[in-house]
């Protein structure tokens, strides 16, 4: 058994740089080989390695990096449009691989990852960090224990703030990034599949690019991401979910929200603070009998990235499964199922009608 697992990390971005710092965080890992084409990202890695950084070889692409050896995992947080590129030569290896979401930004291409994972030993992951969030993941665990009951509605909101600047606002385009349905709303169309543990079977849309970006122009060219939607689906065992998804509200208290209604009552949770909220059904019109928890976050993961501690969290579960001490908890298919929702919501928005699912999946 390998004492300390050896990560490499492909795309050292934004993203890039929150594995780093919660990599770092694990007693039992480090990031021995880094790579990205991008001068300036190379250099926010080596800012995020600290001391670490003199040790750690840097390659210009995943080929070289993977060519040459010593690793126990890799980590992929490239940009969406070149997984396909970046993941061809991993796949060829026996290295474990933690690849960020969406898996791609084309069915095709995350049909091929699909097949390509299934035919090796090593585990395939991928990134869907929404689903670490400790409040997140102790509103899951009450929803599957029973708590409200038979579930009939999900709905979630995040209402956040616009898309960041990315190198060379890759992230402007729907062509790179798979449209903000595939890009962003990914993490909460993995959510739906796993809270009502059943599989989507139509999706609708409504959605447009309204607010942020519309002055914005790059080689001449208008960005074309949607920035607000209502997106339903319906899922095979009756229960509906709704996502009500603003990029224009940065001013809101709580970032995400989430409801889950059963014939037992209503859960919700706020994030953050991080609060569950507990509304039992009572006799109309007696008095309410809510009940509220917090659900705690080490101060350490919050502080190690942005999405509420839950990349810390994967990374321990990711470790573990490197290690053959757990399983993969986010599988290929996973990714390519949130891809695929993704994918009837952008078609559905865009050409105003209902997607059922079988024509996305082929």
């Amino acid at each position: 058994m390998v004492e300390k697992l050896r990560y490499g990390l492909v795309g050292t971005g934004m993203m890039g740089v929150e594995h780093i710092h919660n990599i770092k965080l694990l007693p039992d890992a480090e990031i021995v080989a880094i790579a990205d084409p991008e001068a300036t990202s190379i250099e926010w890695a080596r800012a995020a390695l600290g001391e670490q950084a003199a040790r750690v070889a840097v390659h210009a692409d995943a080929a070289s990096l993977i060519a040459a050896g010593g690793l126990d995992a890799v980590v992929v947080a490239s940009p969406n449009f070149t997984h396909r590129a970046v993941l061809e030569p991993l796949l060829t290896s026996d290295v474990a691989i933690l690849c960020e979401k969406p898996l791609c930004t084309t069915m095709a291409d995350a049909r091929w990852v699909v097949e390509q994972a299934a035919a090796r030993r090593a585990p395939f992951w991928t990134g869907m960090e929404y689903r670490f969030m400790p409040p997140a993941a102790a509103f899951i665990d009450a929803i599957h224990g029973g708590q409200v009951g038979a579930l009939q509605m999900l709905s979630i909101r995040e209402h956040r703030f616009p898309f960041l600047v990315k190198v060379r606002d890759w992230n402007r385009f729907s062509a790179k990034t798979g449209g903000t349905m595939v890009e962003k709303c990914c993490h909460f169309f993995d959510l739906m599949r796993l809270i009502t543990q059943s599989e989507p079977v139509r999706v609708y849309c409504s959605g447009a690019m309204d607010v942020n970006h519309v002055d914005e122009r790059y080689d001449g060219t208008r960005p074309d991401i949607i920035d607000n939607s209502f997106t339903t689906v319906d899922f095979a065992n009756g229960t509906r979910a709704m996502l009500d998804l603003c990029m224009f509200a940065e001013g809101a208290e709580h970032q995400e929200e989430m409801s889950a209604t059963g014939n037992k009552g209503r859960l919700d949770v706020l994030i953050p603070p991080g609060d569950l909220v507990w509304s039992p059904r009572v006799p109309w019109p007696g008095p309410k009998a809510v009940e509220r928890r917090h659900v705690a976050v080490d101060e350490t993961a919050l502080a190690a990235g942005s999405h509420h501690g839950s990349t810390y969290y994967q990374h321990e579960a990711f470790a573990r499964a490197v290690r053959g001490d757990g399983d993969v908890l986010v599988t290929a298919h996973d990714g390519l199922m949130a891809v695929a929702i993704g994918t009837a919501a952008e078609i559905s928005a865009r050409e105003h009608r209902v997607v059922e699912i079988a024509e996305v999946l082929g």
